[in-house]
């Protein structure tokens, strides 16, 4: 614990993404453009401190990354309707969250997937969860990592994000470290995003 207490890369990389969702969040009329810069702030931070893993094949990670995407998916989806089912109030945020932050133009749907998607997994995962690994058990390192993901959402005021981000960032988490493979992560990441903003949307 006393080493992660001084692990100053670690701590100054939190602060900094902290920082900068803060910033993304805070206007909404120019979410995007603060959001893309500030994720390709967070890419190049993370490479600075070291490579990622990536012991899959093309066919493994686009195969498996593609069927974990589809299948994270599907178990919002299945949230969704659980919330329905036991008349948990949650519609009204759902489309405020679509409403100010999903994409709505070209270059916004870009950027989700060839930024915020690879951006998000190099961070936390390959960054965060990683050098988490330093001083934790992998169970531990992973929960922390997507707790850690979850908390800079909160700047969104909005509990189902943090949510989302909780969820997601621990099934990405488990993935990344069964299969030492950001490439899949990140497809994995991409195909999610396409489902939730483009193919079938939940609003």
């Amino acid at each position: 614990m006393k080493n992660l207490i001084i692990d100053i890369r670690l701590l100054l990389g939190l602060a900094c993404a902290h920082a900068l969702i803060y910033f993304s969040f805070h206007d909404k009329a120019i979410f995007w453009y603060i959001f893309t810069g500030s994720i390709l702030a967070l890419i190049a931070y993370s490479k600075f401190q070291g490579d990622v893993d990536d012991e899959a094949s093309f066919g493994q990670y686009i195969l498996v990354g593609a069927i974990s995407g589809l299948l994270i998916y599907f178990i919002f989806w299945l949230g969704i309707k659980g919330f329905e089912l036991f008349n948990i109030p949650f519609q009204k945020d759902l489309n405020r969250l679509y409403k100010w932050f999903a994409p709505h133009l070209f270059w916004q749907y870009i950027a989700l997937i060839l930024v915020a998607a690879p951006g998000e997994e190099l961070f936390w995962r390959g960054f965060i969860q990683k050098r988490l690994m330093n001083y934790f058990k992998p169970a531990i390192s992973i929960v922390l990592a997507a707790v850690l993901y979850a908390t800079v959402h909160i700047y969104s005021g909005s509990w189902l994000l943090m949510l989302a981000a909780l969820l997601s960032g621990f099934a990405w988490g488990l993935l990344y470290y069964w299969k030492k493979s950001m490439p899949m992560a990140i497809v994995s990441h991409i195909i999610f995003d396409i489902m939730i903003f483009i193919i079938a949307p939940f609003r």
